[in-house]
């Protein structure tokens, strides 16, 4: 029987590849992405993999349009066996630069939103004893990084959630996890909000900005990560975390093994390296 995949965030990039691999891996998927206008890319990216994929309209943090379409598509297919939270936000800027709304920006689509559609498929999974979630969240769920505090701080905080819930969920038989993607090429930092002016961050930011962008310009390829992703989804070994690439796993264990967190702020002062005094 084949599984029947929710997967969010599904317009571009890992996302989208995400939904595709699943789809070649026998899953039935429900891509959602905010605006269907935008879908055709995901069908031209299916139809050249010679899948197919049911495509909804879901803005995550619209809750009741997600209740809506976990409802629908329970009463279309009688489950869900697969979720993937991938709908994310990047943001970019440090406390000082941030409006409140802003920061309650990045707490609502990268960590309320999974939680919300945790939520919504936790009982039928638990009902069956059968059933697998899993949160894309990033390397900064794990690594607090410069000019990133609402961003990390709502990934750290969605990681935190899902690592809470995985050994009570377990007991149910429904594997919960976190799978943490470096850098990967997509649209992901060209739509990541930041301020207009740095301010009196401005020769850090700029700083941070250049090694960011060096960054991505060595970035795992959107395809590969969201073959990653499909893969962790379905795996018959579920871990609770996974990375996307060998460079996310050294990445992220520097702070998994950094008890002082003197390592990690070690090699992120280098990311606002600057001649210039503040």
């Amino acid at each position: 029987m084949s599984h029947i995949a929710l997967v969010t965030g599904t317009s571009s990039g890992m996302g989208m590849h995400a939904a595709v691999a699943l789809a070649q891996r026998g899953a039935r998927v429900i891509a959602t992405l905010r605006d269907t206008a935008r879908s055709q890319l995901l069908r031209d990216t299916a139809e050249a993999a010679g899948v197919e994929l049911e495509i909804r309209a879901l803005d995550v943090v619209d809750h009741d349009a997600a209740q809506r379409v976990v409802a629908e598509i329970i009463d279309t297919h009688g489950r869900i066996d697969v979720l993937v939270n991938n709908a994310g936000q990047g943001g970019v800027g440090t406390a000082e630069q941030l409006s409140m709304e802003q920061i309650r920006a990045q707490v609502e689509v990268n960590y309320l939103a999974p939680v919300h559609l945790t939520k919504l498929v936790l009982p039928g999974m638990r009902e069956r004893g059968d059933g697998s979630i899993l949160t894309v969240t990033s390397v900064g769920g794990a690594v607090g990084q410069p000019f990133a505090d609402a961003y990390c701080g709502a990934k750290f905080a969605v990681e935190g959630f899902m690592q809470s819930l995985a050994a009570v969920a377990a007991r149910f038989g429904v594997r919960v996890g976190v799978i943490e993607p470096a850098a990967v090429a997509s649209e992901f930092v060209r739509n990541a909000v930041r301020p207009d002016d740095g301010g009196p961050y401005g020769p850090l930011l700029d700083a941070y900005l250049a090694r960011t962008s060096g960054a991505f310009a060595r970035a795992q390829s959107a395809a590969e990560a969201g073959a990653e992703i499909a893969a962790a989804a379905l795996s018959e070994e579920f871990v609770f975390r996974r990375q996307t690439s060998d460079a996310a796993r050294a990445f992220v264990g520097v702070s998994l093994a950094d008890l002082d967190g003197s390592r990690v702020s070690g090699f992120t002062a280098g990311w606002i390296a600057t001649d210039r005094p503040v």
